[in-house]
């Protein structure tokens, strides 16, 4: 089985025996699922899709093998998620483990020599190829806690959890602030006394919240909105950054909500909801994806009550107007500020 992605075909050049060793946030590639390495990602469909094969994988949020022969960290486009890989295996892996890194050039791999160095890692170049990079290094403790890249803003009167490497980390997305102009109106929600302020006169809702599922629910801005507004909401994510962001979110505000790692609705069986509201991704690394948002829409009808909606802000151009007439048979454009549209589609 060759490798398909250029920094597999990097690695898979080296005369290096990789039996026993830990695969950290690497690609989807048939050529290391056919290998003897174990795979440590946050990404809940590539585990999902070794744990079909039989294949070992862990999520950096469980146990995983204290002691591999050795981990590859694949360097990711977000420089900030690749450094608090590098110090969560610094942490949790024993001082003298063999870490190889490798990258695109594109990528930022280059900048992992300032980085080791920082950290008092010694560091070698092992190959160039595919333009990209490979290094090697040994794992040591270096004082600083993972934990440090959690942070924390305010934004619509919540509290909210994020890292690097969940959508719209640190702030507030100018496509989910559109939405959630829209979702009182589009859901029939009046405004509660815990919504606004408990000084504030409670007001009565013209509509009981209901089961929402956030899909794609990043930091839980989403989520926690509708939870302090009574709805009960399930919120999921492939990101399993993104999931545990959600749940700490929810605690910093005292909500209860529910959220669960899932490939858009694998993780739900049968289930349905009154409603679902979803900023969906379309990148993945930095190729345009339209598969989880076109999944997300044509399966949302199975996973509606009747008469439910489903509410999903995007970008302008992207094709979705074609995805929501086939599988609803016609929708609504609630809002176009000419960088975002809001939609809706109502299951009959």
């Amino acid at each position: 089985m060759s490798a398909e992605t250029p920094v597999c075909q990097l690695l898979e050049r080296q005369a290096f025996d990789y039996r026993g060793w830990l695969w950290v946030a690497p690609p989807r590639d048939a050529w290391l699922e056919a290998g003897q390495g174990s795979l440590l990602s946050a990404d809940a469909a590539l585990r999902t899709a070794w744990q079909a094969k039989g294949l070992p994988t862990a999520s950096p949020f469980e146990a995983v093998d204290a002691a591999p022969a050795g981990a590859v960290l694949f360097w990711p486009k977000s420089h900030a998620l690749g450094e608090w890989w590098l110090l969560w295996l610094c942490a949790h892996l024993p001082p003298g483990t063999p870490l190889q890194l490798v990258g695109e050039n594109q990528g930022g791999i280059k900048r992992v020599l300032k980085v080791l160095a920082a950290l008092g890692l010694g560091c070698r170049k092992l190959d160039t190829a595919r333009r990209c990079g490979l290094y090697a290094t040994r794992l040591d403790r270096v004082g600083i806690d993972p934990d440090a890249a959690w942070t924390r803003f305010e934004a619509e009167g919540l509290t909210l959890i994020s890292h690097p490497g969940v959508f719209g980390h640190g702030k507030l997305d100018d496509g989910t602030r559109l939405l959630l102009g829209e979702l009182p109106g589009a859901l029939g929600l009046g405004e509660s006394a815990a919504a606004i302020g408990s000084e504030a006169p409670a007001a009565v809702s013209s509509k009981k919240p209901g089961d929402i599922l956030d899909l794609g629910c990043g930091d839980g801005i989403l989520a926690a909105w509708l939870a302090r507004r009574g709805a009960r909401v399930t919120a999921t994510d492939v990101n399993g950054f993104a999931v545990e962001a959600t749940r700490r979110t929810f605690e910093a505000n005292g909500l209860v909500g529910e959220a669960l790692a899932s490939d858009v609705y694998s993780a739900l069986g049968a289930r349905r909801f009154d409603a679902i509201v979803s900023n969906p991704p379309f990148h993945q690394e930095r190729a345009i994806d339209y598969g989880p948002a076109g999944r997300l829409i044509r399966e949302a009808p199975q996973h509606l009550t009747p008469g439910g909606r489903l509410l999903l802000v995007a970008n302008a151009f992207l094709p979705y107007p074609d995805l929501l007439e086939a599988a609803f048979g016609g929708f609504e454009i609630l809002a176009d500020d000419r960088r975002f549209r809001v939609y809706a589609a109502t299951r009959d």
